[in-house]
């Protein structure tokens, strides 16, 4: 689809939104579930911290780079739970909230919380707008003709083939996503100004460093050298394609407005966001975000409530003429390809 598509949509309603809401809020599926987030949390937390025992016990033996595999998975299932606390899926108050996104995201697994939840909210605010998504800016891949003609040396060699290079490029995204969170925290604009708005700075990067000491600290003490570097860029180099393969589906390829487009808040989320389709086994592989028009329409919706909102916001979007997205994982990934095989055309005949 192309950003035309968004033109296309019937006009405007102020209220479309407010109805739907109340709809799901009639159904009960804006209340908390805390039994089940209780069970989540402690199924996913003893997956990782099992993962992490079977390392000691193994030792120094290339059998750890099946267990880098195994916490490659691991670490992305806890990654998903920060991001259902940073949206307040599990508590209503934000101490509790940013107190279990802090041990998930900076000590777990490496990330600052505080700079994620700031790039996230921009996202959700204006999906797959170039101008107000941090999601869809340039950067190592372009999203738009605009981005590719700004392209230069390495950056165009790699928008002319960042289809093909587009699964290769995601196993460095993980170590992008720590550099990035380092960046975030200790970064200052030229005038001494902190680049990224973080509430615990200090805290996140205490947690930020004893993650860096434990991870390392555990990984070069129970193996060697040589085993312990192929261990990281294993476990690392998964983490972030199981993160990208998990995000890709989501948006990419769909409308990307821009500010000529005038769209109430439904529309603009429902016209960027993509479905997947599949049974309970892809709703657990990609952490609930297969059900990605419902989760932008209704954030803090509990992760386990998103399926049984899924016909209740299609239907609505039936009624009122908006095109509602959706498709298997398999078409979501060629979707997103062919997108980014089309934006890099303009420049393969250069």
């Amino acid at each position: 689809m192309t950003p035309s598509a968004v033109a296309e949509q019937p006009s405007r309603r102020g209220s479309d939104y407010a109805l739907l809401s109340r709809r799901i809020s009639d159904a009960g599926l804006l209340q908390r579930r805390p039994s089940r987030y209780v069970a989540r949390v402690v199924l996913t937390v003893g997956f990782f911290v099992a993962g992490w025992a079977a390392v000691v016990v193994v030792g120094d033996s290339w059998a750890q780079l099946l267990l880098a595999v195994v916490l490659a998975v691991a670490t992305t299932q806890v990654a998903f739970l920060g991001h259902d606390v940073g949206h307040r899926q599990m508590f209503r108050r934000r101490g509790p909230s940013e107190l279990t996104g802090l041990l998930a995201g900076n000590l777990a697994v490496g990330l600052s919380y505080g700079w994620w939840v700031d790039k996230h909210n921009r996202h959700h605010a204006n999906p797959n707008h170039t101008d107000d998504d941090p999601d869809v800016g340039a950067g190592a891949l372009v999203w738009t003709y605009e981005q590719a003609e700004a392209t230069r040396g390495v950056s165009r060699w790699l928008a002319r083939r960042q289809a093909w290079l587009f699964f290769p490029m995601l196993l460095l995204e993980g170590f992008n996503l720590h550099v990035a969170a380092v960046r975030a925290l200790v970064g200052r604009d030229p005038d001494g100004r902190w680049r990224t708005p973080v509430r615990h700075r200090t805290v996140e990067v205490l947690l930020l460093g004893a993650h860096t000491v434990g991870y390392l600290g555990l990984l070069f003490t129970v193996m060697s050298a040589g085993r312990a570097l192929a261990f990281i860029a294993v476990h690392q180099g998964l983490w972030g394609l199981y993160m990208g393969c998990a995000f890709a589906p989501n948006h990419k390829g769909m409308p990307m407005p821009t500010a000529a487009d005038e769209l109430d808040f439904l529309r603009k989320q429902v016209l960027t966001s993509r479905n997947v389709r599949g049974g309970r086994l892809v709703d657990l592989a990609l952490g609930g975000l297969n059900y990605q028009i419902e989760h932008h329409l209704f954030p803090n919706m509990p992760r386990g409530n998103l399926r049984r909102a899924r016909p209740i916001v299609r239907a609505y979007c039936a009624e009122r003429g908006v095109r509602y997205a959706e498709t298997g994982l398999v078409e979501s990934y060629r979707q997103a390809l062919a997108h980014l095989h089309e934006v890099g055309r303009p420049l393969r005949g250069r």
